[in-house]
């Protein structure tokens, strides 16, 4: 059966109808001895954690329908065998010794978890300890306020349309966007946009996708989960080189970080973006252009987004999770006005909205010019922390080069020959963990000519807090070879 533990402060409050439910089966010959193994049982595996006050016993026994002796027996009986506690005016409790692991095998939780690393410059997350937060509840309060009911209904797959509104005037002023409210779907983020694209690439025959060759195994993964086939497109200090594009068979669509490659941080020269443009227009396919973090341009305006160059042949994707956090799940896709209902109807298949109140938060983070702000004060941030990092490097390891534009959270550090690895293993031995360029590597037997293969680093200077940066800084320092 199951009761509602009730929070009254006293024997002689009622029953609180904001109780929380638990699950209690009472077996045996007595109701008494039934009560008590239940409850034992409930403490034991977990279910009932230390410090959880239990119903006061009249309102325990009257939603089993016992006596109150009953309960007041099995509660003496548990708190004499240590499990639950009584104390005048606080109520009966589970006992803080009682905890035995929710139910896991002792042997499981006698295993120690692995210790986390001291340091972590893995590139990825922003300085999450920077979040707006006063802001941002600002903001919620704000959208909650002025939302309409019907804001809170199942509402239209493409998003909110505050969210979406606000967004076209962002994208078009700040990264020069060709967009429409109407052409704008608000999805999780780049993962889940990038998900919901591999859908519409399969139903509309596509075999092929081109990537960078260098980047996330994880977005490599999610396009051949749904059945797509990728060949890498060769990446140099000028970017993708899009005129070989033309060489890789049954090609449909080319993903790409043209403002700032993840991770070799180079910009796509102009002449291979237009070159990248052309071939979409004569074969019919599309530019699926991840922005991750065009904002952040710390030697010069940013560049804008290659969809201007044309927004029928090109896809492009933004999210929070850089500027913001990764955790505020919401991100973008701008998209050809063909593709609209082909997006619509690949939505109706999994996550087909996301939440009203934090798109709607996030359209009055936009509109005030509160996120304008923020995005100011964290390039400020971000481009003193990297050139922290590049005076630290110019001063203890000169002979080792950073690489890449002054751009994004992350820069790429070049290596002797030979050092990459023995560099992120002594890291690791010292408690910080990095990257070497090798885990973002991709070649296929496709790929031709074996391509160069360069040692080095790649650093988050963002991620870690003011605290933290300056040992993993020092640390970062010392193992270089």
């Amino acid at each position: 059966m199951t009761v509602s533990l009730t929070t009254s402060d006293s024997e002689n409050d009622p029953p609180s109808p904001a109780g929380a439910d638990l699950h209690l089966e009472l077996r045996g010959p007595g109701l008494r001895a039934g009560l008590t193994d239940a409850l034992r049982d409930a403490v034991r595996s977990g279910r009932l954690t230390p410090g959880t006050r239990l119903p006061p016993s009249r309102s325990l026994a009257t939603d089993l329908g016992v006596s109150r002796n009953t309960v007041t027996d099995a509660y003496a009986e548990l708190v004499a065998e240590g499990w639950l506690t009584a104390r005048q005016g606080s109520g009966t409790r589970v006992a803080e010794r009682a905890r035995a692991g929710r139910g896991r095998p002792a042997a499981a939780r006698a295993r120690r978890a692995p210790e986390r690393p001291a340091y972590v410059l893995r590139p990825g997350s922003p300085d999450l300890a920077t979040f707006p937060r006063t802001q941002w509840l600002t903001a919620a309060r704000r959208a909650l306020t002025a939302a309409p009911n019907e804001a809170f209904g199942y509402g239209d797959p493409l998003g909110q349309m505050p969210l979406r509104t606000a967004l076209a005037d962002y994208l078009a002023r700040a990264r020069g966007v060709y967009a429409e409210p109407e052409r704008i779907a608000v999805c999780s983020g780049f993962h889940h946009g990038l998900a919901l694209m591999a859908r519409v690439l399969k139903e509309r025959q596509v075999r092929t996708v081109a990537v960078e060759s260098y980047g996330l195994d994880l977005y490599r993964d999610l396009l051949a989960e749904a059945g797509l086939r990728t060949l890498p497109v060769h990446v140099d200090e000028h970017g993708a080189r899009t005129d070989g594009l033309e060489q890789l068979a049954d090609v449909g669509a080319v993903l790409m970080t043209p403002a700032h490659q993840y991770p070799t941080g180079v910009a796509l020269r102009p002449d291979r973006r237009t070159a990248a443009v052309a071939w979409a227009r004569r074969t019919g396919g599309l530019i699926l252009e991840d922005d991750y973090d065009g904002e952040f341009r710390y030697d010069r305006q940013p560049v804008g987004a290659v969809q201007g160059l044309d927004p029928e042949r090109v896809v492009y994707f933004g999210s929070a999770s850089k500027s913001l956090a990764p955790g505020v799940r919401l991100g973008w896709m701008v998209l050809p006005e063909e593709l609209v209902p082909e997006v619509v109807a690949a939505k109706g298949y999994g996550d087909y909205m996301s939440s009203a109140l934090e798109q709607l938060t996030l359209a009055d983070f936009l509109t005030s010019g509160a996120y304008d702000r923020h995005v100011r004060a964290m390039r400020l941030h971000y481009r003193r922390r990297r050139e922290q990092l590049v005076t630290a490097l110019a001063h203890r390891a000169p002979h080792v080069r950073v690489k890449g534009m002054a751009a994004g959270l992350q820069a790429v550090l070049e290596l002797p020959d030979g050092t990459e690895q023995s560099v992120t293993q002594e890291a690791a031995r010292r408690g910080l963990v990095v990257s070497g360029l090798a885990e973002f590597r991709y070649e296929t037997p496709e790929s031709g000519r074996r391509l160069p293969r360069p040692d080095a680093l790649v650093v988050n200077y963002a991620a870690p807090s003011d605290s933290a940066w300056t040992r993993a800084l020092d640390i970062l320092c010392e193992v270089m070879p």
